[in-house]
């Protein structure tokens, strides 16, 4: 058997631009000839999907699915819009998010579990895809919610098919109460969540430093008035009071009809169906969320092509 070296490892790469890590596996598998390395590579989809990996990819969809009491959302990228209106895409991102459901919300997990109907795992499945469709893809996220008795709400805004879109929520809810009531109660609170954007359920789940973050902002705001620290804390409490009201999904006023607080929105329902009615989670996704996207100057580069 030849020896795989640094060398060889390194010359493959160079002629097919895949990973370190897939040439090396690619050598092995080809007792170290480049060009059936190189074929082996072209084969598995792996030197093709390397060579755009870097291309940014921002669009793409948010999947959901649910089963029983669990919900699963997944984000997959892709680099144009187009790519989101086609039918093996979006099958791609249907599945993995009913796959997601197994992955305890562990995006690793999620990579390694088996994809139905193949011998690839749901990360080799990906570079499948983007050696097919032409485009750089990605499976940038996933969250999973659940609860031990009771529903989960859902509300995907944008939708370009069922459970795929552009702004997916799960709600959890746990309740005794009647399933049709969780349903069109969890999304409404779904789709509030989706429109309000809310950082926790309430503020004993927000983050002690982001509290104490924006404590300290406050803090230095009004002391910029000159006013005494007594006052200061009076101010604070109002100013904090307010935060939290802005951040936390319970004390927002509930978007749907601009009055009720959220958490009178969920009394109102268990007392209607007289059964306590909790929520205990929510997960938002917004497509491309944080990601960078490149401007593209289409002037320049048609200037660019005229030798301008």
């Amino acid at each position: 058997m030849v020896e795989v070296t640094a060398a060889l490892v390194k010359e493959l790469r160079e002629k097919t631009g895949a990973g370190m890590m897939d040439c090396k596996q690619a050598l092995v598998e080809s007792d170290g000839d480049l060009e059936a390395g190189a074929d082996w590579l072209r084969t598995k989809g792996l030197s093709a999907a390397a060579k755009k990996a870097g291309r940014v990819a921002s669009e793409g969809l948010i999947g959901i699915a649910i089963e029983g009491n669990t919900g699963a959302l997944v984000e997959v990228n892709s680099e144009t819009d187009f790519v989101a209106r086609n039918e093996a895409f979006q099958a791609f991102v249907t599945t993995t998010a009913g796959l997601a459901l197994q992955s305890g919300g562990d995006i690793d997990a999620l990579q390694a579990l088996a994809y139905p109907g193949t011998n690839r795992t749901v990360a080799e499945e990906l570079t499948y895809q983007i050696s097919t469709i032409g485009e750089n893809m990605t499976l940038r996220r996933v969250s999973v919610v659940s609860v031990d008795k009771g529903a989960i709400g859902s509300y995907m805004h944008n939708a370009l098919a069922p459970s795929l879109g552009k702004i997916g929520v799960l709600v959890a809810m746990q309740s005794g109460a009647d399933a049709a009531v969780l349903d069109g109660l969890g999304k409404q609170i779904a789709m509030h969540v989706a429109a309000a954007k809310p950082l926790s359920v309430a503020r004993d789940s927000l983050d002690p430093a982001e509290i104490e973050k924006e404590r300290n902002f406050l803090a230095e705001q009004a002391r910029e008035s000159g006013k005494p620290e007594e006052i200061i804390e009076k101010m604070l409490d109002g100013r904090m009071r307010k935060f939290f009201e802005e951040v936390c999904l319970l004390d927002q006023t509930f978007v749907i009809d601009g009055e009720s607080k959220v958490e009178s929105v969920i009394e109102a329902a268990a007392k209607d169906a007289g059964q306590p009615i909790s929520v205990t989670d929510f997960s938002l996704f917004v497509l491309g969320d944080g990601i960078e996207k490149k401007v593209e100057d289409f002037a320049a580069e048609v200037a660019a092509v005229a030798g301008n």
